[in-house]
C-alpha cells in the first residue's frame, strides 16, 4: 500500500511533467537535476512536482528534468558534472561533498537522536554555517535542506543488538570517510559502494549488509536479499538542493525566486512524507520477512570516543560547538 501510494503519485507527477516537456521547446532555460534515490522515493516524487510547479510559475521559461536512481551517474560523477555545468542541479548529501568537508557534519554518528532534532539544527545556525561553506566553494545551495531520515542497519548474519554484534561484519556504505571511520571504530568492515551496486553485492555476498534509510531499503527491495533489520538510528542524512553557479546566475531574479520558493514548499512536503512513512515502512519490511529489533544506542556511543575526538579536530571548534548546541556534548 505504501509503495502503491507513491507509485500513483509518481505516475501522476511524471504525467504532469509530460505536459511541461510538451512546452519545453519554448523554454528559455532547459536544465537537468539528478540524484541517487529510487523514482518512488518521497524526494523523487516531490522533486518532480517542484519542477512542474517551477515551469508553471515561470510561464515555461525554466524547465528542469529530474533524473532519479543515479541515471546521470554516481553521486561523485554528478557532482563533477554539476561543477562543470553539464548538469545544473542535483540533490546531494553532506557525506559526498569532498570540496566542502564540513558538510559531513550532518553524518556524525549517534549525534542526532531523531529527524526533528536534526532538521531543527539544519534550519538553524548549524545549517547556516554549512550553507556558507558550500557557497564559498562556488556552489549555489537552496536555503533549506530536504529531509531524508535516520539511517538503519540491515544484514543477513544476525540481529545487531549491541556494538559487538558489528565485529567483522561487511557493511556497504557510501564512499564517505565519516561513514567508514564510524563503522571501523565500531568494529565493522565497511565496504564503500555506490547505491545502485548494492542489491547485486548483497546477492553475491560481497557484503553482509548495508546501512540506509527505510524508504531506500524498501525502494530497492532489500527484504529480498537481507534478513535482519536493526533500528539503530545511527546517522541522520539530509539532501541539499545545489546548483551550478553559472547556470543559476543566468536565471533572471524572478525565476530564481520561484525556484527558492518551490524548493522550500516541496521540501517541507517531502519532510512530512518521510515522517508519515517511517512507521508504515518498518511494518511493511517486517511483513516482507525481515526480523526487526531496536538496539540500545549506549553500547555504540561507548565505542565512539576516539571517533568524536578526531572529527572535532576535522570540523573545527566553530562547527563542532554549533553541532553540540543542538545535540549536547559528544564523546
Amino acid at each position: 500500500m505504501i509503495r502503491k501510494q507513491f507509485a500513483v503519485a509518481t505516475a501522476a507527477t511524471f504525467a504532469s511533467v509530460a505536459v511541461v516537456r510538451g512546452r519545453a521547446r519554448a523554454a528559455q532555460f532547459e536544465y537537468k537535476q539528478g540524484h541517487d534515490l529510487p523514482a518512488g522515493d518521497p524526494l523523487s516524487v516531490r522533486a518532480v512536482q517542484m519542477w512542474d510547479a517551477v515551469a508553471k510559475d515561470t510561464g515555461g521559461r525554466l524547465v528542469v528534468r529530474s533524473f532519479p536512481d543515479s541515471q546521470l551517474g554516481s553521486v561523485i560523477a554528478q557532482l563533477s558534472q554539476l561543477r562543470s555545468g553539464a548538469q545544473q542541479f542535483m540533490f546531494n548529501s553532506g557525506a559526498q561533498f569532498p570540496m566542502v568537508p564540513v558538510a559531513q557534519i550532518e553524518n556524525v554518528g549517534y549525534a542526532f537522536r531523531s529527524t526533528p532534532e536534526a532538521l531543527a539544527a539544519f534550519d538553524g545556525p548549524l545549517g547556516a554555517y554549512v550553507r556558507q561553506q558550500i557557497e564559498a566553494a562556488g556552489i549555489v545551495v537552496m536555503p533549506r535542506i530536504w529531509g531524508n531520515s535516520m539511517r538503519q542497519l540491515t544484514n543477513s548474519i544476525r540481529p545487531v543488538r549491541v556494538a559487538s554484534d558489528l565485529d567483522g561484519m561487511k557493511l556497504r556504505m557510501p564512499p564517505s570517510k565519516i561513514f567508514i571511520d564510524m563503522f571501523k571504530t565500531l568494529g565493522a568492515s565497511p565496504t564503500p559502494l555506490n547505491y545502485n551496486e548494492l542489491y547485486s553485492a548483497l546477492q553475491t555476498k560481497l557484503v553482509d549488509g548495508a546501512e540506509m534509510g527505510l524508504s531506500a531499503m524498501e525502494g530497492i527491495h532489500l527484504a529480498e536479499v537481507t534478513k535482519y533489520l536493526s533500528l539503530t538510528n545511527h546517522i541522520w542524512s539530509g539532501k541539499w538542493l545545489i546548483a551550478n553557479k553559472d547556470a543559476w546566475d543566468a536565471l533572471p531574479k524572478d525565476v530564481q525566486d520561484v525556484v527558492v520558493r518551490n524548493s522550500a514548499k516541496y521540501g517541507a512536503l517531502e519532510r512530512q512524507d518521510y515522517a508519515s512513512l517511517e512507521g508504515a515502512l518498518r511494518d511493511k519490511l517486517a511483513r516482507e520477512g525481515m526480523t526487526v529489533n531496536t538496539p540500545d544506542p549506549a553500547t555504540f556511543r561507548a565505542r565512539l570516543g576516539p571517533y568524536y575526538a578526531y572529527w572535532k579536530t576535522q570540523f573545527g571548534p566553530t562547527a563542532w560547538s554549533l553541532l553540540e548546541a543542538s545535540t549536547g556534548k559528544l564523546g
